[in-house]
């Protein structure tokens, strides 16, 4: 049995076994409301507590009620006290009330109550928080959040150059507003320390009265409290958490200033996050750009036309990669690889790849030279990765285009004629970066008008799909779409050997592919617009 219903049990007999000197306040009342008697505890309590006197002149109101009402059990505050009143009845006699005193318990109950509020307050805004990875969002959510469950106005402010500060500032109610400001943080006490990440001073050092008057939205009112918290970042600080209270709620206590700084860690978390996504995002976009085949043009009056897919249809760059670089008298020199494997590990090496080639165009006359140096440069590095590689020079010499063709590893090049008929160049080579000393061989085509020589990687013939999904596109289908081709541009045949490989592969898996043309172009009725018949 509990202490409490110890109590309920006991009996108005007990007047007689000392109950005046009980620890728990207790007192007797007629049903009328007439006191008979009261203990000690209950006189500390009441001290207009007496016998003969009406209840309602003696003790608190819920009390009163409750014994007029015949309540089986009341609760309420005495001062700043909260108390349980149980009463033990007689029939038709007097009514003997015990209080037991609930105040630890309420408060321990509030507190917990008060804590599962905030645990779910805290998750909820991370998931807010964490739903977008973009800063100035990031920014507004953390300002919406607080200034709806933390304080009457908020502001986020993040760091910024010479003075200038990106900031949101959002009144309860009201959707955050994103502004720059231009301010010195020395104006606010704590601001500057707050903004290089160190702890937060107590707000009862910042008097309101004294704050910059930037700090007060328009139409808020009097300012009766503020915080400013830092929000840590990942490494640095991610920017100002300030909290502002009107004059009419009461200051930020300290187990207030104590869960602001739980909110602003995770905002700060959430600002870095997105920002750190965005540099990269930055940083990934223009290296992405710089890896990326370029857009091919005529040139001296050839055509050169290059496709590319890589083996991940969600990637952009893969271990594929073609060039055209223009040279002196009309010349141009173009350019197909495959580095063995794929994915951004194959890109990065074609970028080294690709931009030792463009370092070694003086000597581009001289194929076996460049492809030698270029070896010598892998060998050297870091990667333990290699290459194949496909050069040919081109130039036009009247309604021809002459080529020079060297290979170094790579698969031999095809030339579709006029007529239809595909033809193989033959050209063999060593790998490029696997042994000290490598073996090219170059040979000279001729083209015809209209005619096209194709260098294209592995992805093209390997590819596997087809009706039972497993056989590979190979090279005499790939010859006989180029016997299609006869006559073509550049573009068009890059574009229907393309479609082909893809048709063929359908929604399978494959390597990346690239195809580069070189065309001598038919006809000259688009000179003057650079179309394909331009000399």
């Amino acid at each position: 049995m509990t202490e409490s219903d110890r109590l309920v049990s006991a009996s108005p007999a007990g007047i007689d076994a000392g109950w005046d000197g009980a620890p728990y306040p207790a007192l007797l009342a007629a049903p009328d409301g007439t006191v008979h008697a009261a203990n000690e505890a209950a006189r500390l309590l009441f001290p207009a507590l007496r016998p003969g006197r009406a209840l309602v002149d003696c003790v608190s109101a819920w009390l009163c009620a409750a014994h007029t009402a015949g309540s089986a059990l009341a609760a309420g505050r005495v001062d700043d006290r909260t108390f349980d009143a149980h009463p033990v009845r007689q029939p038709e006699g007097p009514v003997m009330w015990w209080l037991v005193e609930t105040t630890e318990l309420h408060a321990a109950r509030e507190a917990l109550r008060r804590e599962r509020e905030r645990t779910a307050f805290l998750s909820a805004a991370s998931n807010a928080l964490l739903g977008s990875l973009n800063v100035p969002r990031s920014m507004e959510v953390a300002a919406e959040l607080s200034a709806g469950h933390l304080a009457d106005a908020a502001w986020i402010v993040a760091p910024g150059p010479r003075g200038r500060y990106s900031a949101v500032v959002c009144v309860r109610g009201e959707r955050p507003r994103p502004l720059t400001l231009e301010i010195d943080p020395d104006e606010l006490p704590g601001l500057a320390e707050a903004l290089q990440g160190f702890p937060p001073v107590p707000s009862r050092w910042i008097d309101p009265a004294q704050a910059p008057s930037w700090i007060v939205p328009e139409g808020f009112g009097q300012v009766g409290s503020i915080v400013v918290t830092p929000l840590p970042g990942h490494g640095v600080p991610a920017g100002v958490l300030i909290l502002l209270r009107r004059t009419e709620h009461h200051a930020f206590t300290e187990d207030e200033e104590v869960f602001a700084r739980l909110f602003a860690a995770r905002s700060g978390a959430a600002m870095s996050a997105a920002r750190l996504f965005e540099q990269q995002s930055s940083i990934t976009e223009v290296l992405t750009e710089e890896l990326l085949p370029p857009v091919l043009e005529q040139i001296g009056g050839v055509e050169f036309a290059g496709g590319y897919r890589p083996a991940q249809d969600a990637d952009r760059l893969g271990g594929d990669f073609y060039d055209v670089h223009p040279l002196a008298e009309g010349e141009s020199l173009a350019l197909l690889g495959d580095v063995c494997g794929k994915g951004l590990e194959a890109a990065v090496l074609t970028g080294k790849i690709r931009n030792t080639l463009q370092a070694l165009l003086p000597m581009a006359d001289d194929h076996g030279r460049m492809l030698r140096l270029l070896n010598s440069s892998l060998l050297s590095s870091h990667h333990t990765r290699f290459a194949t590689l496909a050069l040919a020079s081109a130039c036009r010499r009247g309604q021809e285009v002459r080529l020079r063709v060297t290979s170094a590893g790579h698969l031999p090049p095809l030339v579709v004629r006029a007529d239809g008929t595909v033809g193989e160049v033959a050209c063999r080579g060593s790998l490029i970066g696997v042994l000290p000393e490598i073996e090219v061989s170059s040979e000279d085509v001729v083209l015809a008008p209209g005619e096209t020589c194709l260098l294209y990687t592995d992805g093209i013939t390997e590819a596997r799909g087809g009706p039972l999904g497993g056989e590979m596109f190979g090279e005499a289908r790939l010859r006989r779409a180029l016997g299609e081709c006869a006559g073509m541009p550049a573009e068009a045949v890059v574009e229907r050997v393309q479609m082909l490989a893809t048709e063929w592969v359908g929604a399978g898996q494959h390597d990346d592919m690239a195809l580069l043309a070189i065309t001598a172009p038919r006809g000259r009725h688009l000179t003057a617009v650079r179309g394909p018949g331009s000399p």
